[in-house]
């Protein structure tokens, strides 16, 4: 990625915070340069074509093939035990789903959509006269954090999102494309 990408993105994420940290990030982009170190360029970065979490494990793999190319710390829903059912219930999905659009505007750093409900989420709470709830999403810390940090980084605390670190964030926002499947396991 030339230097002129590593810049678009900082903007893209930093909005609101450009001022002093935008020109440190330049000046740590330029320093490398001139120190002779080239920035990576698109081609270093090898694209996932699957993502696999494991729940009980708290951690989010990116696979391109059988290649493991990260391995990441999670975060899940508040009631991580099963699969999500309803609205409401705080869990993070079971099942294949797959990345469905990114948002760069969200509440939190970064996110990407995961395709909950599925046609046979969807069923299942009809049965049950239940909304299957949705807007399950991949992403990083709040925007506007209401607890430390450590507590980000030592609990599940989302509504049944799956929630990583923001440099985290920003490696499988690179790594990943829309339309590739997410495997969620208990």
């Amino acid at each position: 990625m030339s230097c002129r990408g590593h810049v678009i993105i900082f903007a893209m994420v930093n909005r609101n915070r450009r001022s002093a940290v935008g020109i440190w990030f330049v000046w740590v982009v330029l320093a490398g340069w001139i120190a002779g170190v080239p920035p990576a360029a698109a081609t270093d970065i090898v694209a996932a074509d699957h993502v696999i979490v494991h729940k009980a494990q708290r951690k989010l793999y990116l696979y391109n093939g059988s290649r493991l190319l990260g391995e990441y710390k999670v975060a899940l829903g508040l009631n991580p035990v099963g699969t999500k059912e309803r609205e409401r219930d705080f869990r993070t999905p079971e099942g294949r789903y797959f990345l469905a659009r990114r948002n760069t505007r969200s509440d939190y750093f970064l996110s990407i959509q995961v395709s909950y409900p599925s046609k046979l989420d969807e069923l299942k709470a009809k049965k049950n006269h239940w909304a299957p709830g949705g807007a399950i999403m991949i992403h990083g810390l709040p925007n506007a954090p209401k607890h430390p940090a450590s507590y980000y980084s030592s609990s599940d605390w989302t509504d049944g999102c799956i929630a990583l670190s923001n440099s985290d964030m920003v490696e499988v926002w690179l790594r990943t494309q829309d339309n590739i499947p997410i495997d969620i396991y208990p």
